[in-house]
């Protein structure tokens, strides 16, 4: 894969605490690959309308990576989406940042825009890699562990892909920037660190397998305490 640089358009151009703005294409892979949902914009008879939902991404297709997204065949917005311009983030939200002064608290997190118009899959063999994808995305190895999509699934289901090539990366690390002022004021001031934690996977009633390795693989990955038995 070759990769254009993550400089900014004029659509993703940051306008304040322009310090923040990531420079290496990289950042922004990291971002999507740690995220497991989106936000994805649309307009619809004139009026925005943003929908959460999960999403994959393949960086070996296109020249900066593809990014899939799906719904409904007869969703309004995965109708609409490809005669216009779509935006589509993707945020972490990694600390509390309190203050001495309520003006300075803030937030450490990473996020990313991505714009571009996407295209709606017709090749059969592409629209099943990009549902394998977004499948994976969420838990790795999850498409060899579940039965793939029948004909009547793939029929009712559309899949959108947009290209990464024009993205911003923003990020916020550190502690409280609290004035000068302030500095002896008698109020504790430092981050609350915050992530995301998986407990431990709950087998299905009607399910009298273990855990597969994939799974517990995953789990681990977000922190999940061991499971017995397992």
């Amino acid at each position: 894969m070759t990769t254009t640089p993550l400089s900014p358009t004029p659509r993703t151009r940051l306008r304040r605490s322009k310090e923040r703005a990531a420079t290496d294409r990289q950042a922004l892979y990291d971002v999507l690959q740690a995220g497991m949902f989106c936000h994805f914009a649309v307009v619809l008879d004139g009026d925005p309308l943003v929908l959460p939902t999960a999403y994959g991404v393949d960086l070996d297709r296109g020249p900066d990576g593809t990014l899939y997204l799906h719904g409904s065949v007869a969703a309004r917005s995965v109708v609409a989406a490809p005669e216009q311009t779509i935006c589509v983030t993707v945020t972490h939200v990694d600390g509390l940042v309190l203050a001495r002064s309520a003006f300075h608290h803030s937030v450490n997190y990473r996020s990313a825009v991505v714009l571009g118009t996407p295209r709606l899959v017709t090749d059969p063999d592409e629209k099943l890699h990009g549902l394998t994808v977004i499948v994976d995305h969420l838990v790795p190895g999850r498409s060899h562990g579940s039965r793939g999509p029948n004909k009547k699934e793939l029929a009712k289901t559309s899949v959108l892909a947009l290209d990464l090539t024009e993205a911003s990366v923003k990020t916020r690390t550190g502690g409280a920037n609290d004035d000068p002022e302030d500095l002896d004021l008698p109020y504790w001031t430092g981050v609350v660190p915050l992530r995301v934690v998986a407990d431990e996977p709950i087998t299905n009633d009607d399910c009298d397998l273990l855990v597969p390795a994939h799974v517990r693989t995953r789990a681990n990955q977000l922190g999940a305490p061991a499971a017995t038995g397992w």
